[in-house]
């Protein structure tokens, strides 16, 4: 019995309303491994798909989950029923260029300037 309770199954939810899953997880399971798994699994036909982990969050019970947390430590007694499926929702950030255009570029940066007369 210890086992089945040891695992959860999740579905991921992405932003079109479609799913990846359901599938079964450890409940020892990091949020960065399951973010390592919609890339694996993310559909090949749709646009603007995460590059990397750092693209994807994940929400579940209206809380992002951070990466060193496990499945475990994200379970929610209101809303996980033991032997239902848990929905978590994908949420992709696309990198921004703005950012990375500031960042490289030198003469963007604010600088202070100071003169003693």
């Amino acid at each position: 019995m210890g086992g089945v309770e040891d695992q959860l199954d999740i579905k991921f939810r992405l932003n079109d309303g479609s799913d990846i899953g359901p599938k079964t997880f450890p409940a020892a399971t990091t949020i960065a491994t399951l973010k390592q798994s919609i890339l694996a699994q993310w559909p090949r036909g749709k646009e603007n798909g995460p590059r990397t982990v750092k693209d994807v969050q994940l929400i579940s019970a209206g809380k992002i989950l951070e990466n060193n947390r496990t499945v475990n430590d994200c379970r929610s007694q209101l809303y996980d029923i033991p032997g239902s499926v848990t929905t978590m929702h994908v949420v992709i950030q696309p990198p921004s260029l703005e950012k990375e255009k500031k960042g490289s570029d030198p003469s963007t940066q604010n600088k202070c300037v100071c003169a003693i007369l």
